[in-house]
């Protein structure tokens, strides 16, 4: 695993030259690796892992069953189908299928375990980007030089998730535990549990841990939209059985999308009518003269990101009577649960805080260009990848409508254009140049407070093209796949005091 550490330096003690340097080895940064390296097979490029395994966030959660809120046949690769029966999939089976991607492809002798980039600096004269790179556990620095960075480190941090202080938790006697930090050791079995919060995490967590516990309370501060969707998709299973995998996956792909977006669009254009048949379709499910009130949410539909139960596992742990929801404001802990304002009081041998993420930006890593440093806060986000003001970056960011993976595709197949027209006419760089008529827009259009809590922390988008994000698959397929890449936004230069032959990448980014 640490055989590629020792190349992070050349003899000499000049950085190692690499074309392209991909950070994070989860789901975006395999997939970023694919598409580089069937496109330009000869480029030098490696990825750098902080942690030690593939997988990124299927690999760090490993809460209760811990699975995706998106379909397969959308979350999973274009270029890989997924052949599982399960549409709605558990994490070790998406961490199982991101590293066969990458052990199919080579991709995984790439990938340098325990080195995470905490610096970046951009240099016109070399037209080139030097990374200073720190080796976990030594705090050892080295060096790398890269003509192109591209971040699929994710958006929120692995160091710590969003955890409230609650009164009265020093004197509570059971046990506290956040689901981005697991214990392996917790066993649940028979013990009251009590899930803070009312997400994705939440949903999943609840019908999990309710197979065994005495009991779980679902302690919601608002409720969410609740969507039931069939675990095993029919039509694909059909599909798998008459066509070849790849075109069976294809057409499900296609199938699958199309019926988000429509969804999507029908929730825009009619939030109340689509936000009360979802409360009716959950009310279907539920007991008969269940409260309704814990599943009606204040905002309208994708607001918030729906929340989806596959097989409508959480309204069969409710149905069951092994859970429950409560809606209500926590006013303290005490030694054997949690009092609520309204002075109900849950009991409670574990607590989980499903409380949330706390949102970063290129995983905190330090940007700058020639020396200054970058507050992208400040910048306007181009295609939904690249920052006003900063050359050769990417930042592979996904839908929050729909599946991840969609867009980060696209934008894999849209910097593999970029890096080819600046071969094709001999430049070295690229920079989106931001129009001072620009109106700014908040980054994510979301009302959910981890977003909230970031807000000001984020870069901005534009109200226009190619500053806005549209959050649609259709019009962004269209526009990174086929658009014009000199469409006047992007300046475009050649390494001071050289004209490069087109078609050739330039020494420097080759290693000399």
């Amino acid at each position: 695993m640490h055989e590629a550490v020792a190349r992070a330096a050349v003899p000499g003690g000049a950085p190692e030259q690499l074309d392209v340097v991909i950070v994070g080895a989860g789901l975006s940064g395999i997939g970023a690796a694919a598409h580089l390296q069937a496109r330009f097979p000869e480029r030098r490029y490696a990825i750098l892992e902080a942690r030690d395994a593939i997988g990124g966030t299927w690999d760090l959660f490993r809460y209760p069953g811990i699975r995706s809120d998106s379909d397969m046949y959308t979350l999973g690769y274009e270029f890989k189908p997924w052949r599982a029966a399960k549409a709605i999939a558990d994490g070790p089976s998406i961490r199982a299928y991101v590293r066969e991607a990458a052990a199919e492809r080579g991709i995984d002798r790439q990938i340098r375990f325990g080195q995470r980039l905490v610096r970046a600096d951009w240099s016109s004269a070399e037209q080139r980007w030097l990374l200073e790179i720190e080796r976990v556990g030594t705090g050892e620095r080295t060096q790398v030089a890269c003509r192109f960075l591209w971040m699929c480190s994710g958006y929120y941090s692995y160091a710590q998730g969003h955890r409230p202080e609650f009164p009265g938790e020093a004197g509570f006697g059971g046990r506290i535990v956040h689901p981005q930090f697991w214990p392996e050791s917790l066993d649940h079995a028979g013990r009251r549990v009590v899930v803070i919060g009312s997400g994705a995490t939440a949903m999943t967590l609840v019908p999990a841990m309710a197979r065994t516990a005495a009991h779980v309370t679902m302690l919601q501060r608002s409720p969410t939209y609740v969507v039931s969707r069939p675990g095993v998709d029919a039509v694909a299973e059909r599909l798998k059985r008459l066509l070849p995998p790849m075109l069976a996956y294809r057409l499900v792909r296609a199938k699958n999308v199309l019926l988000q977006q429509l969804f999507f669009r029908l929730a825009r254009r009619w939030p109340d009518a689509i936000g009360r048949r979802l409360v009716a379709l959950a009310g279907q499910q539920l007991p008969p003269g269940h409260d309704l009130r814990h599943f009606t949410p204040a905002y309208r539909p994708w607001d918030q990101r729906l929340c989806l139960v596959p097989d409508g596992d959480l309204f069969r742990s409710i149905r069951e009577g092994k859970a429950s929801v409560v809606t209500d404001r926590i006013e303290r802990f005490t030694a054997t649960g949690i009092r609520l304002a309204s002075g109900q009081e849950l009991p409670a041998d574990i607590v989980v805080t499903a409380t949330g993420l706390t949102l970063n930006v290129l995983g905190d890593v330090a940007v700058s260009v020639d020396g200054r440093p970058c507050d992208l806060s400040r910048s306007l986000v181009y295609k939904g990848m690249m920052f006003s003001g900063v050359p050769n970056l990417a930042s592979t960011f996904g839908y929050t409508n729909a599946s991840w993976t969609l867009k980060a595709d696209l934008t894999a197949r849209y910097v593999g254009r970029l890096l080819a027209h600046l071969d094709r006419h001999g430049y070295t760089s690229a920079t989106p140049q931001r129009d001072s008529s620009v109106a700014e827009q908040p980054f994510i259009d979301f009302s959910s407070g981890y977003v909230q809590r970031a807000a000001a922390r984020l870069p901005k988008q534009g109200d226009r093209k190619p500053w806005r994000l549209y959050q649609n698959y259709l019009l962004d397929l269209l526009t990174l796949r086929f658009s014009r890449i000199d469409d006047g936004v992007l300046r475009f230069e050649h390494r001071p005091g050289a004209s490069p032959a087109p078609g050739r990448l330039p020494a420097a980014a080759r290693g000399g």
